[in-house]
Formats: structure tokens, C-alpha cells, sequence
């Protein structure tokens, strides 16, 4: 089984834990940035501690020809690609009717058209690899179709990634390919527990928000082998928040 993987805005959060949780699995990983060259190198180097090879690779995916520019260098320094995880996404929390066109578009374009462009431009890699995993990061409750009162945008676009994940899942089966959805809710780095923030925090049923190592098990649980007839799912690791 070829162990390479890509994981896209792995320079910190989510990404940079479940890219760290697949090196420690004894994959190859390339942590993709925009901006974060400084945090990205420093988890390459984190990596490298479990003796695999990880590198840093900067692209801006909401553009399609740098997305797949980035699957490309992927594929080519790591010896082939066989695991996709698109994590890249901004969060916007505006009244629906007060969401301007640019705003529009950049949630739309970081979350859902990153997750097609470069998901796009790994597939003939994963199926030259004989197998292959694609796992998206959506959002709790995502899947529901219901009136949202302040983060409308980023909902349609969750949702979008999720009909995207199904989609594909049902055509690369055959290729032994799957593709899966992970829905985190409130977790341990989410903006409600910055210092600045001002609103009360969620009520969440398990009392807690989730560890980044919560959802990076998540995440591979889908890319074992123990799901290898498991595609088209979501799996939210929410604590119960969105029931």
C-alpha cells in the first residue's frame, strides 16, 4: 500500500494534526501552506521525527492552476500520492442579507472550490496508485438542509462539499478509491474560545469542545484499511452539538 499523503492548510489546526497523525502512522506527508511558511516548516520537522520524509509546499488553491501545481510537486517529491485531505476553508458569520459579493465569494472559493480543484488534480494519482482515500473537512450539521442565522455562506459551501464527497464516492469505488466526509463542530482551537471573543460559548453536550486528536483519529479511521468498504459517508465529531 503506497503511504503518501497530502494534506492541504496543514500548517497549523486541524490539518497540521491529522498530516502529523498520519506521519506517525508511517506515511509521507506534504504540508501544504499559503502564508504559514514558518509554522509549516516546523511541523516538517516534527514529522521527519518518526522517519518519514515530509515536505512544505506553499500554494494559494483557490486557484486552479496553483492547486494543481500542488498536487503535482506532491506527487513528484514524494514518490506518488494515494491520500488527499482537504482542510483548507475560511469561516464567515455575517447576517445572510448583510453577506457582500467578495465575502460570498471567498467562502465559496476556500472551501468548496479548493476542495474541487485540487481534489481534481489528485485523483489520476490515486488511481495509478491502486487505491486511494479522499477524505473533506465539512461542518457539523451541514448535512441539514435548515434556515442559518450568520454563517449561511460557509453552510452552503459545507454542504456542497458534501454532495461533491458522495458523488465521487459512488464513481471511484470501483478504482478502490474512497471519499468521505469529517464534520468537526466546536473544537479546542475554534475562534469562540479566542480571547476576544465576546458572544457565550456553544452548549455543547459533552461539555467540552473536541481535541485536535479527536478529529485527526476521525480522519483516519477513513483512511485505514478498517474502512476500506466504507465511501460516501460523513462522520461528525461533534459532541453531540448539532442533534
Amino acid at each position: 500500500m503506497l503511504k503518501k499523503a497530502l494534506v492541504t492548510g496543514s500548517a497549523v489546526g486541524i490539518g497540521r494534526a491529522i498530516a502529523l497523525d498520519l506521519a506517525s502512522r508511517g506515511f509521507d506527508v506534504a504540508f501544504h501552506y499559503n502564508r504559514s511558511a514558518k509554522a509549516a516548516k516546523q511541523a516538517c520537522e516534527e514529522a521527519t521525527n518518526y522517519g518519514v520524509k515530509a515536505i512544505a509546499l506553499q500554494a494559494d488553491v483557490t486557484k486552479p492552476e496553483q492547486a494543481k501545481s500542488l498536487v503535482e510537486s506532491t506527487a513528484e517529491e514524494l514518490g506518488g500520492l494515494s491520500v488527499v485531505v482537504n482542510n483548507v476553508g475560511n469561516y464567515l458569520s455575517n447576517p445572510t442579507s448583510q453577506i457582500s459579493v467578495e465575502e460570498w465569494h471567498s467562502v465559496i472559493n476556500s472551501n468548496l472550490n479548493t476542495t474541487f480543484y485540487v481534489t481534481g488534480a489528485a485523483i489520476p494519482h490515486l488511481k495509478s496508485a491502486g487505491w486511494g482515500r479522499i477524505v473533506n473537512i465539512g461542518a457539523a450539521s451541514a448535512h441539514n438542509i435548515t434556515a442559518r442565522g450568520t454563517n449561511t455562506a460557509y453552510i452552503i459551501a459545507k454542504t456542497g462539499i458534501i454532495i461533491y464527497t458522495k458523488s465521487l464516492a459512488k464513481e471511484l469505488i470501483k478504482d478502490q478509491i474512497t471519499a468521505n466526509v469529517i464534520s468537526p463542530g466546536i473544537a479546542e482551537n475554534s475562534f469562540e474560545y479566542d480571547d476576544d471573543w465576546q458572544e457565550p460559548l456553544p452548549v455543547l453536550p459533552a461539555k467540552r469542545p473536541a481535541t485536535l486528536s479527536e478529529i485527526a483519529n476521525a480522519a483516519y479511521f477513513f483512511i485505514s484499511s478498517d474502512a476500506d468498504y466504507i465511501t460516501g459517508q460523513v462522520l461528525e465529531v461533534s459532541g453531540g452539538w448539532s442533534l
